[in-house]
């Protein structure tokens, strides 16, 4: 099953954001949650489904809906009072409370560690983690995989100062990789899936045992004040949607595939890496998410240290 470079790249490029025309008043009480989503994940599940209008509706709150390229750009809405409700990675929201950003964390996901990697070439010479010194690197700056190189560079006894980073989003780090212009690409899922089908990429290094990998759902402060049992309902609408695609990872992937132009295999190998599950942060997950935090912070990656547990929302999820 081949993707083209071109149909990659309008993966990507292709998710623009929808325009920020919604910005709620503060103070405003209308009963709407206003979630942003990814191209990949459970909330386009959840919204290709519908289940969740259905919920919220039994206690007179509606929802809408806006698209959004990435994590960081998610979180800027997020900021600006445009959304209220969404899912990144680990990295993006410590980046928004560095900014000084109104979210909260609500839940998290299991940690689902095979779903980023560093990537090879097929027929590169490569065979280790260690090999890696002097060598090219592409990967996106401030994301998760920059998190789990610097972890899988340390497992091997070097330093982020041992290899060439060169800063790509997936589509761009997706070229140079198959061009050649690049030793190693780090990437996640459904990205990484893609490469390795089309292209067999060869898996150097993924992240089990040195990276957790979490998916995180984050609101605005003003969200979990005043909305708390809007929160309760999308936790278990989003609760639904992962009990599904766990049980019927093949539905998943065939509903998925139209939105995010990816084909279905594809997608089956991506939602098998992926952890399902909703729950609640404990002590261990706000633990390695301040690990997370103190890494970038030390790298100058952000530019003063933040304290994870001042913004996780206490109780269920």
């Amino acid at each position: 099953m081949k993707i083209t470079r071109r149909a990659f790249t309008a993966l990507v490029a292709g998710a623009i954001a929808t325009p920020l025309t919604h910005v709620r008043p503060a103070g405003a009480a209308d009963k709407v949650v206003r979630i942003g989503y990814q191209k990949y994940g459970t909330l386009v599940l959840l919204k290709g489904k519908g289940l969740l209008e259905k919920k919220l509706k039994s206690i007179d709150y509606t929802v809408e809906w806006t698209e959004f390229p990435g994590g960081p750009q998610l979180l800027e809405a997020l900021n600006a009072g445009a959304v209220d409700f969404g899912s990144t990675g680990e990295t993006p929201p410590i980046f928004a409370q560095a900014a000084n950003a109104p979210l909260v964390y609500i839940a998290h996901e299991p940690p689902a560690p095979r779903g980023e990697a560093i990537l090879v070439p097929r027929d590169s010479p490569i065979k280790s983690v260690a090999e890696l010194k002097g060598k090219k690197v592409a990967f996106n700056k401030g994301s998760n995989v920059h998190y789990l190189l610097v972890k899988a560079l340390e497992e091997a006894g070097l330093t982020y100062e041992d290899v060439e980073p060169s800063f790509l989003a997936p589509a761009d780090g997706r070229a140079a990789f198959e061009k050649g212009a690049v030793d190693a690409w780090v990437i996640w899922d459904p990205f990484q899936a893609a490469a390795e089908v089309a292209i067999e990429a060869r898996e150097l290094r993924n992240g089990e045992g040195i990276v957790p990998n979490h998916q995180f759902y984050l609101g605005t402060s003003a969200l979990v004040d005043g909305h708390a049992q809007a929160i309760d309902v999308l936790i278990d609408a989003i609760s639904e949607i992962d009990e599904w695609t766990k049980s019927d990872t093949a539905a998943a992937a065939a509903e998925l595939s139209p939105s995010v132009g990816i084909p279905e295999p594809v997608l089956v190998k991506a939602l098998e890496r992926q952890s399902y599950g909703i729950k609640s942060l404990d002590d261990s997950v706000v633990a390695q998410q301040q690990s997370i935090a103190d890494t970038f912070f030390k790298l100058k990656l952000i530019p003063k240290e933040v304290t994870i547990a001042d913004v996780v929302r206490k109780g269920k999820a």
